[in-house]
């Protein structure tokens, strides 16, 4: 199996920028198709980004896109999430999560999950 660490969460005014990091460490990483959730308080957990095994193909959330992307070095075995024009909206504790299977943007399609990094943006 694969551990999942975030990193890189804070708070940061509307309009800014930050990078999520998730280090993941066990079993091959570029074995695993990844994907970043999040989770409001008092809302279910929601599809932010996911990335192929590769990292060649990506897809976003339609509240997301074309503000943020998904990257990922499995030469490092970590993968990012660059977050640019931040909204309060976007406050959230985000989640890392890994599945060996193909790129998924279902919850329950993914098997190992972070701990989560909380991302607090400020009007």
């Amino acid at each position: 199996q694969v551990q999942l660490v975030e990193s890189g969460g804070g708070l940061v005014q509307a309009g800014g920028s930050l990078r999520l990091s998730c280090a993941a460490s066990g079993r091959t990483f570029s074995g695993y198709s990844m994907g970043w959730y999040r989770q409001a308080p008092g809302k279910e957990r929601d599809f932010v980004a996911a990335i192929v095994r590769s990292g060649t193909t990506t897809y976003y959330g339609a509240s997301v896109k074309g503000r943020f992307t998904i990257s990922r070095d499995n030469a490092k075995n970590t993968m990012y999430l660059q977050m640019n024009s931040l909204k309060p909206e976007d406050t959230a504790v985000y989640y890392c999560a890994a599945r060996q299977g193909p790129i998924a943007t279902t919850l329950n399609a993914y098997d190992y999950w972070g701990q989560g990094t909380q991302v607090t943006v400020s009007s």
